[in-house]
């Protein structure tokens, strides 16, 4: 056998155990990550790092520290430990000066502080929640989302992320101060079998994630193969009548045109009573295209991901928070199905070698 027949078969064997990298925040990661953990051990949560909303934003104004909030989500969702340990670190206080503040950000936040170090806070966490894989900041630096809008300016993740746009054209985003990527990040992305974009808050989550100096660059040179989970529903004032080809277009408009190899989208119309309550809000299933989505650089599959439960929030949460989601395990499935098919670990060893 020649030394090519020997490094396909060991790269078909790796993807057996790939190594797959989430980028998002929040609620998406969350979804995805504490089903995929069971898939491989090889799983890394890239997590963005401009939140600035609830406990995290008091945190971050009050401390100086970087914001714990969507990494405390992550290191729950990989964590191996009791119910009881996961439940403590999602614990919030409902009253007194720590009111709204969760218990695993305030540890995160004291690991912080005494060590100076952002990333012996996520070490110890991951430590006690025994995770699968890693928790890895996309970027070390203390920043905060802008956008312009029609000349208009708004600053911080949070508030953007619950604002009605009113330009004529798709927003304009940077990062204040200056946010370069993580090392570590740039080489779990470099190193990577797949690479997932997380459905979440698409401009207040997904956006601020990709926008750091250096990961566009990388999610470029990268042999990865890029995989777009599309959000369940639109966001009013944001994303209204977007389909599922819109919200690939505008993530390519971040990350470099047909940058995309898979767009993973649901089919499945919610109950009467769910799309009743998300209406009430003005939002409403994204709807898709077959022949449009036939047409494009990227293969799109449509299937039914939908979780028929709707979510209740954590006790003492102060943010409104996405309850419909996506389907852990159905949509594991669906990555695994992509990771695991012939014509993929082909597709992929073929990168490999360009």
């Amino acid at each position: 056998m020649n030394s090519k027949s020997i490094q396909e078969l060991h790269m078909k064997k790796n993807l057996k155990n790939p190594k797959i990298v989430v980028i998002g925040g929040g609620t998406g990661s969350y979804t995805l990550l504490s089903e995929l953990k069971n898939f491989t051990n090889e799983i890394t949560a890239l997590v963005t790092m401009a939140d600035d909303g609830g406990s995290t934003g008091v945190l971050r104004d009050q401390y100086g520290v970087l914001p714990p909030g969507d990494v405390r989500q992550c290191l729950v969702a990989l964590s191996n430990s009791s119910e009881q340990i996961r439940s403590l670190f999602n614990f919030r206080f409902g009253e007194g000066s720590m009111d709204g503040h969760s218990f695993g950000n305030l540890f995160l936040t004291a690991v912080e502080k005494m060590t100076d170090d952002f990333g012996e806070a996520i070490a110890l966490a991951s430590k006690i929640l025994n995770i699968t894989g890693r928790v890895i900041p996309i970027t070390l630096d203390n920043t905060h989302l802008f956008m312009l809008d029609d000349n208009k300016e708004i600053k911080g993740e949070y508030k953007i992320g619950n604002s009605v746009f009113n330009g004529k054209s798709k927003p304009d985003f940077r990062l204040h101060p200056h946010a370069w990527i993580n090392p570590a990040a740039k080489k779990a992305i470099l190193d990577a079998d797949a690479i997932i974009i997380a459905p979440g808050n698409f401009y207040g989550s997904i956006i601020p994630a990709l926008i750091v100096d250096g990961v566009s660059e990388a999610l470029s040179k990268t042999k990865a193969l890029k995989i777009q989970i599309t959000n369940l529903v639109t966001k009013p004032g944001q994303t209204d009548g977007w389909d599922v080809a819109e919200y690939a277009s505008e993530i390519e408009r971040f990350i470099g045109k047909k940058s995309i190899d898979y767009v993973i989208y649901n089919t499945k119309k919610p109950s009467t009573s769910m799309l009743s309550q998300y209406a009430k809000e003005k939002e409403y299933p994204v709807t898709y295209n077959n022949r449009e989505l036939s047409k494009k650089t990227y293969t799109a599959i449509g299937e039914n991901i939908l979780d028929t439960k709707i979510h209740k929030k954590y006790k003492n949460d102060k943010i409104e928070r996405t309850l419909i989601r996506h389907d852990s395990k159905k949509i594991s499935k669906v990555v695994i199905s992509i990771l695991s098919s012939k014509s993929i670990v082909d597709k992929y060893i073929k990168r490999a070698y360009k």
